[in-house]
């Protein structure tokens, strides 16, 4: 029996919208966005801004318990890295972080359309299966 696998999507924004997004301002290319988000319970989260969030919380509660501070420290603090992150929103659906197949194909056949290569650059979807998921470097592990 196949191991049944949890999904994420992920959608990279231009810096505009990307920052309209965070909180930024307004732009009414976020309105269907949104909608569609609304439809299924989804929001969006900066990677960028839950890399910091998880760094500040480890600084915070003791680093002991976070295993992937120096990792996400060093990616916060390298510029391209913040560049690329601040454009890339995790989906949240229902506020969860991954969730079922369904959910995800569901929401991303209706995003799928908004994708325009200039505003919303792109859309991916993620699985769970550690394989296809970067392992942290070695000289992050404690």
């Amino acid at each position: 029996m196949a191991e049944e696998w949890q999904y994420q999507l992920r959608l990279y924004l231009d810096d505009a919208l990307s920052a309209a997004a965070r909180g930024a301002g307004e732009d009414p290319a976020l309105a269907p966005l949104s909608e569609v988000l609304g439809k299924h319970q989804a929001a969006l989260k900066c990677q960028y801004d839950a890399f910091a969030d998880y760094v500040s919380a480890a600084e915070r509660e003791g680093r002991e318990n976070y295993p992937l501070y120096a990792w996400t420290k060093a990616t916060i603090e390298d510029p391209a890295k913040k560049a690329k992150y601040l454009k890339a929103f995790t989906l949240y659906v229902g506020g969860d972080e991954v969730y079922d197949r369904d959910k995800a194909e569901a929401l991303e056949a209706e995003l799928a359309p908004l994708v325009d290569g200039e505003r919303i650059l792109r859309l991916a979807k993620h699985d769970t299966n550690p394989a296809n998921n970067p392992q942290m470097p070695e000289k992050y592990r404690q």
